[in-house]
């Protein structure tokens, strides 16, 4: 996975709070191929009529090059399935503005490069109202924390080992190799100090 620090696009709104990930990707899309991409289903059943052609007034629809997705409450929420960061993913969007995250949505999320910046309630909804159902230019600096769109720059609150992991590219394997030198040193003097703690060579 490549690593990145800033991103420029588009932001559009999703507002809605609780979009769990059987919104995000419907299960009965579970079984299609991950080389054959997700895009195509995110937020499906949001974006589509009921003869599955894609709805004029959605936002994403309108604007299918955007890829900051600003969005209310509790984003994620639901089951653990990480299809639903892929979809994300594999439509282009890079960050997920909203005032908060479903747990393991916010960690699939980082492992896979997509950015959930947790802003401010009353930012947020000020956010959502001034995009409406437009696009406006949008400016993402992880290193900073801050999101700029359409000249307005907001903080937004990220794990540190989150923000590290995304800037390099890192999962968790990653993320402790950075400490290898001190494992090994660790290791040593364990070994040396308490002996009886390791298995017995062979003779």
């Amino acid at each position: 996975m490549a690593g990145w620090a800033h991103h420029q696009g588009q932001a559009v709104a999703l507002p809605l709070a609780n979009v769990d990930t059987d919104q995000l990707i419907p299960a009965r899309f579970m079984s299609v191929s991950r080389a054959d991409g997700y895009g195509d289903y995110l937020l499906y059943d949001l974006r589509r009529d009921d003869h599955g052609a894609l709805r004029a007034d959605f936002a994403l629809n309108a604007h299918p090059s955007a890829s900051v997705l600003v969005a209310g409450r509790n984003f994620g929420s639901g089951s653990s399935r990480e299809a639903a960061v892929y979809a994300l993913v594999d439509a282009g969007i890079r960050a997920v503005i909203a005032p908060g995250f479903g747990d393991i949505f916010a960690s699939n999320a980082v492992n896979n490069g997509l950015l959930p910046a947790r802003v401010d309630a009353a930012d947020c909804a000020a956010l959502l109202d001034r995009l409406g159902g437009g696009a406006l230019p949008a400016s993402v600096d992880v290193q900073a924390g801050t999101v700029t769109i359409a000249g307005t720059t907001l903080g937004f609150a990220l794990d540190e080992s989150w923000r590290v992991k995304l800037i390099n590219g890192w999962d968790d394997i990653d993320l402790t190799r950075q400490h290898a030198d001190a494992i090994a040193r660790f290791r040593q003097a364990r070994c040396r100090n308490a002996p009886w703690t390791w298995p017995a060579t062979a003779p």
